[in-house]
């Protein structure tokens, strides 16, 4: 999984901030410069009552004053501008690509929070340097290996050592598909980056749908098995597609080239992590809302560990588990998820794992009428 260990104790973006002394601090930076109001004002005090029965002249008390006023809020100013200059110099670090370092959470006031934003974001920042170093490298490796074996068919056709028959040609055309899925994904990735794309919504029965989605899906695995793919499609055919939709005559309100995206991703992933001669069950219910669809994919894989819910739908993770791919399955790009989560949140829909005997089960909620946008 991107991000490293690190990424493991990384903390929730609604955390960030939290105060826990519901908005009334007792070691805030007010609070604080409210107390050294008050010493200030209580010694100047205290020295002049002190003067008034010693006789001691004003001008004496008046420099007592000043210096014990100048030391404590020498103290008080240190104690707020020592852990700026620590984040001061972790934000330069992280200005110059140095993602390590964080910040001390020792303090329980604004400087505090601010020191917690600080990691959060070195956090985040961090697993995004890591993505992308491991998209590079995904993608190098995805496009060196059709190309190697394209120039080695060509280069054999131009030196004479094979003839240009179908077989070699088709051979050749495995390699360039390889590329077309590869390039596919990556256009994917780049309408996930440029925001909403426009939606084609109409009103479709769900179990011809998706009955055609799972056909696809069979016969694309069919085809492609012996070879593996550029994109991550699984390539096995040991596992069974099963449909389940009710009522029969259950309609929705979608688009449906969005949903095959969400639904086919799902697939390709459920399959992936079953087991041999495993079952991936797509189920289908009628919503609360006019038109509205509820939509199941589980299988009979290892399942994913709870404290991993909120990052399976992240660009390029791959999960955690130490063998996550059932035979005959590549790790892929890790975008299948990121990209049907991306597909539903432009319905308005929601998409999230859901509690399950066996397996992952993931639930997803198109709003169907009344909520999804023009």
């Amino acid at each position: 999984m991107s991000g490293g260990g690190r990424q493991a104790a990384r903390r929730s973006p609604g955390t960030v901030g939290a105060d826990p002394w519901g908005g009334v601090r007792p070691f805030s930076i007010k609070t604080k410069l409210g107390a050294l109001v008050v010493i200030s004002v209580l010694i100047t005090t205290g020295l002049s009552i002190v003067a008034v029965h010693t006789k001691t002249e004003l001008r004496f008390i008046t420099v007592f004053s000043m210096i014990a006023t100048l030391l404590i809020t020498q103290f008080v100013a240190h104690s707020l501008t020592m852990p700026l200059d620590e984040m001061n110099a972790v934000a330069r670090s992280i200005s110059e690509g140095d993602y390590t370092r964080r910040v001390r959470e020792n303090r329980r006031d604004e400087l505090g929070d601010l020191a917690q934003t600080i990691n959060v974001m070195a956090d985040e920042l961090e697993a995004q340097d890591n993505q992308r170093k491991e998209l590079v490298a995904n993608v190098s490796h995805e496009l060196r290996t059709p190309i190697a074996g394209l120039r080695a068919v060509l280069e054999n056709i131009v030196d004479g050592v094979t003839e240009a028959d179908p077989e070699t040609m088709r051979t050749a055309l495995k390699q360039t598909e390889r590329l077309g899925r590869l390039v596919e994904t990556l256009l994917d990735l780049s309408r996930l980056d440029n925001g909403v794309v426009p939606l084609k919504l109409r009103r479709f029965e769900v179990w011809p749908y998706l009955s055609g989605v799972l056909k696809e899906a069979n016969m694309v695995a069919s085809a492609r098995a012996g070879m593996a793919t550029g994109s991550g499609s699984h390539t096995r055919t040991d596992v069974h597609l099963h449909l389940d939709v009710s009522p029969p005559e259950l309609t929705a309100h979608a688009d449906p080239e969005r949903i095959h995206q969400v639904v086919a991703n799902l697939i390709d992933n459920a399959v992936k992590h079953s087991p041999p001669h495993g079952r991936v069950t797509v189920r289908a219910r009628r919503g609360p809302q006019p038109e509205s669809l509820e939509l199941e994919v589980l299988d009979e894989g290892p399942g994913i560990p709870r404290s991993e819910w909120h990052r399976v739908f992240e660009r390029f993770n791959r999960g955690a588990v130490t063998r996550p791919h059932g035979p005959g399955s590549d790790g892929g790009t890790g975008l299948g998820l990121a990209i049907a989560r991306w597909a539903v949140d432009l319905h308005g829909g929601r998409i999230g794992v859901a509690e399950s005997e066996r397996g992952c089960r993931i639930i997803v909620t198109l709003p169907g009428l009344t909520s999804a946008p023009s």
